[in-house]
C-alpha cells in the first residue's frame, strides 16, 4: 500500500484528538502511546497493572505531552458494564474520542490442543476477541461523534497464517480479522468510521520472548521500527484505507 511502510508522520498529525490505547503498559502498546502523544493526541492508558500505565504516563509527560489519562480494566473478567463505564469516563472526563487502538492481548505458552484447557481457551477469546468487539461497540457513540474516527485491531503471524500448537490464541485472532472485515462493512455508511487489522510480524516484545524464549533479540525489529504504519492507520491520511487486514 502507497505511504504504508515509508510514511513519514508530520508532528501534528494526531493533535487535538484522542486515542485510547490498550495494553499500554509495554511492549508495542507502551511504544505507540508514546508515539501518538508526540505527535499531539491525548492519550487513554489502558492495562491490567496501574504501575506500569503510571510509567508511561511520566514518559510522556516528561517530552512534553499532554496529559494522558489511566483507565485501569482486567479484560478477562470485564462484563458489558465494565466496557460502558469505561466509555462513560472517557465522555464525562475528555468529550471525545477520536480512536482505539486495540492492542491488549493474553498468551500462554504454546501446546498441543489436547494440552489446552477450557479455562485457557475461555480467557484467550475474552481478552483477545471478545474485549475489542465489546469496547468498540461500548465506545461507538463517542466514535460516531468524532469527525475522523480510526480503530486498529492487532492481529498476529498465526491468527492470519494458523499454525500446530497455538490453539485458542490463533483462533481468537483469526476471529479478529473475520470480526475487523465485519465492523468495516458494517460501518461503510458512516464516512467518518474506518477500521483496519493490522499484523506487526516477528518484534521485539514481551509476548515474542513468552513463545520464542532462545531467540536473538537483535535479529527482530523494535516496536519503535512498526510505528509509521501506527500513526498512519490512525490519522487523516489513511481516511481512505477501511476494512483491510495489513501485515508489517
Amino acid at each position: 500500500m502507497s505511504g504504508f511502510d515509508d510514511y513519514r508522520a508530520p508532528s501534528n498529525l494526531l493533535e487535538g484528538r484522542v486515542i485510547l490505547v490498550t495494553g499500554a503498559g509495554q511492549g508495542i502498546g507502551r511504544v505507540a502511546a508514546l508515539a501518538y502523544a508526540a505527535h499531539g493526541a491525548t492519550v487513554i492508558l489502558h492495562g491490567r497493572r496501574v504501575e506500569k500505565l503510571e510509567g508511561v504516563y511520566d514518559e510522556i509527560e516528561a517530552h512534553g505531552g499532554a496529559q494522558p489519562a489511566i483507565f485501569p480494566l482486567d479484560l478477562e473478567k470485564a462484563e458489558d458494564t465494565d466496557f460502558q463505564a469505561l466509555a462513560q469516563a472517557i465522555r464525562l472526563q475528555l468529550g471525545r474520542l477520536d480512536g482505539i487502538l486495540h492492542n491488549a492481548a493474553l498468551m500462554f505458552n504454546l501446546a498441543p490442543l489436547e494440552n489446552q484447557t477450557l479455562a485457557q481457551w475461555v480467557a484467550l477469546l475474552r481478552v483477545n476477541l471478545v474485549a475489542p468487539f465489546a469496547l468498540t461497540r461500548a465506545c461507538l457513540p463517542l466514535l460516531k461523534a468524532a469527525p475522523d474516527a480510526s480503530v486498529i485491531m492487532t492481529s498476529e503471524t498465526h491468527g492470519h497464517d494458523p499454525a500446530a500448537y497455538w490453539g485458542g490464541f490463533a483462533v481468537a485472532k483469526a476471529g479478529l480479522e473475520a470480526l475487523g472485515k465485519i465492523q468495516s462493512q458494517e460501518w461503510g455508511k458512516f464516512p467518518n468510521l474506518r477500521l483496519n487489522v493490522l499484523v506487526p510480524g516477528p518484534v521485539q516484545a514481551p509476548q515474542r520472548t513468552r513463545t520464542h524464549p532462545g531467540e536473538a533479540k537483535q535479529t527482530l525489529r523494535r516496536p519503535e521500527d512498526l510505528m509509521p504504519r501506527y500513526l498512519y492507520l490512525m490519522g487523516p491520511d489513511s481516511r481512505a484505507v477501511r476494512g483491510q487486514t495489513l501485515v508489517c
